[in-house]
């Protein structure tokens, strides 16, 4: 059994042959493990729900998927398609249930101590600001030097992965965040920042890696083939998930947040 810190790319053929990365599982286990004992430490002052609890667990749990072997592996240095999988699970999967599990005292704590929380309070535009971090992060990070040079060691593939997943955090902050001061007030607002934060942007890497003709990176043109894909029927399936994705994810999101705005204006006529 081959053990590396986190998923890398490496020039082995593709193989089932599980690989172990305690690095992913150190990771996990200290998500987990802070906010239970965060919990049970303040449960006698502060509010908490069980529900809350299952949120912020199926959000690690998603975080553990995304990054552990097999498909952290095949992300890392195989596949371009498994390492949009990656994405789409750590922007619009796990950073939401995350937000939905932590306790507004939680994050309150969180965010002060890291200084994030005066930062934001200074910002005019707070939504604004958090749709231009997220959509540069998407563009910056899908750059064929960003892919060739992270992926290529596992501190760099850790990196990446920690970005993808802030950058989830802050797109999903004023939509779902614990802190009341960062959500739009309005849900139409919402909807009008869900919208244009997360779909149209996108359009312009997905574009790039649909209709390319040749290979963007290096990483996975010259990785061994996996399941009989070539380097540019990889790259063009990576190129849909990036661009087809947001749709069974953020439009039913949208129709939620529609539903509850026309059950509100109904309560309050």
């Amino acid at each position: 059994m081959s053990i590396s810190w986190w998923c890398t790319a490496i020039s082995e053929p593709w193989s089932w042959a599980f690989r172990a990365y305690p690095g992913v599982w150190l990771t996990v286990a200290a998500l987990a493990g802070t906010y239970l004992w965060s919990v049970r430490r303040n449960r006698a002052v502060e509010s908490h729900s069980r529900r809350q609890t299952i949120f912020f667990m199926a959000g690690v749990a998603v975080f553990w998927l995304a990054s552990d072997w097999p498909l952290g592996t095949l992300g890392a240095g195989y596949l371009a398609s498994a390492h949009m999988v990656q994405y789409i699970l750590y922007v619009l999967v796990a950073a939401p249930l995350l937000w939905l599990g932590t306790p507004e005292w939680m994050a309150r704590r969180v965010l002060a101590a890291t200084g994030i929380y005066r930062t934001g309070r200074s910002l005019r535009r707070f939504p604004l600001v958090m749709g231009v971090t997220f959509n540069a992060t998407l563009v910056l990070s899908h750059t064929p030097i960003a892919v060739d040079a992270l992926r290529a060691s596992q501190f760099g593939s850790f990196a990446m992965d920690a970005i993808w997943l802030l950058s989830g955090l802050a797109l999903w902050a004023p939509i779902v965040g614990s802190v009341s001061e960062f959500r739009e007030r309005s849900y139409p607002a919402r909807m009008v920042y869900l919208f244009f934060a997360s779909g149209i942007v996108t359009i312009i890497p997905a574009s790039f890696l649909t209709f390319a003709k040749l290979p963007l990176y290096q990483t996975y043109e010259l990785a061994p083939r996996v399941f009989g894909l070539t380097a540019i029927d990889d790259q063009q399936i990576a190129g849909l998930i990036m661009k087809l994705a947001t749709v069974p994810i953020v439009w039913p999101v949208l129709a939620a947040m529609m539903y509850r705005w026309a059950t509100s204006e109904q309560a309050s006529a």
